[in-house]
């Protein structure tokens, strides 16, 4: 586990959601799950949800290997807290509060979990984040999640689109921030 940096755990995430969408919608189906509990809520097909969230994934991850800033570390953090972390929290709540396995459950606790665990330790390590830092980033995630599902795609396009702005501004201000000399 030693030669897995936070740049490389990342790519685990993308991993997960293809699985996880495997789960959802090749072995069981979450949409006629979600259908029966969730009837107004009227969310993009699963594939189409999965190739947004690995897209934009991998767009986040791609960002991080160029710039490596704490702004597209936290990003991506925050995107994986909001669309890995608290889904887990949304398939066991629901398979709980309504007492029928929600489709996704396995990948979410099999997965999720562990993948995101490995990514929270290393940017730990690495010095990307702190304790506390984690637990705002957890909240900002499950305060995003949740408003994707009641809300929809609206708020999630722009916490993306500040994101982006927020690594593109602290990239340019490192880069002309004065060189120290000693």
């Amino acid at each position: 586990m030693n030669k897995i940096t936070f740049k490389i755990s990342l790519l685990f995430a993308p991993l997960a959601y293809a699985f996880h969408h495997c789960e959802e919608s090749i072995i069981f189906n979450f949409r006629a799950w979600r259908s029966l509990y969730f009837p107004d809520n009227k969310l993009p097909s699963t594939e189409l949800m999965i190739v947004i969230l690995m897209a934009i994934s991998l767009v986040y991850i791609i960002l991080h290997f160029i710039v490596q800033n704490r702004a597209s570390a936290q990003s991506v953090i925050i995107f994986l807290m909001a669309t890995q972390v608290n889904n887990t929290i949304f398939h066991t709540g629901g398979t709980i509060v309504f007492q029928d396995f929600s489709p996704g459950l396995i990948t979410a606790i099999l997965l999720y979990i562990p993948v995101n665990i490995i990514i929270a330790q290393k940017a730990l390590q690495e010095g990307w984040i702190s304790k506390r830092s984690l637990i705002v980033l957890f909240l900002l995630g499950g305060i995003i999640f949740w408003s994707f599902v009641k809300l929809g795609l609206f708020l999630m396009v722009t916490v993306l689109l500040i994101s982006y702005l927020w690594i593109a501004y602290e990239t340019f201000r490192i880069k002309r921030a004065p060189k120290i000399i000693q």
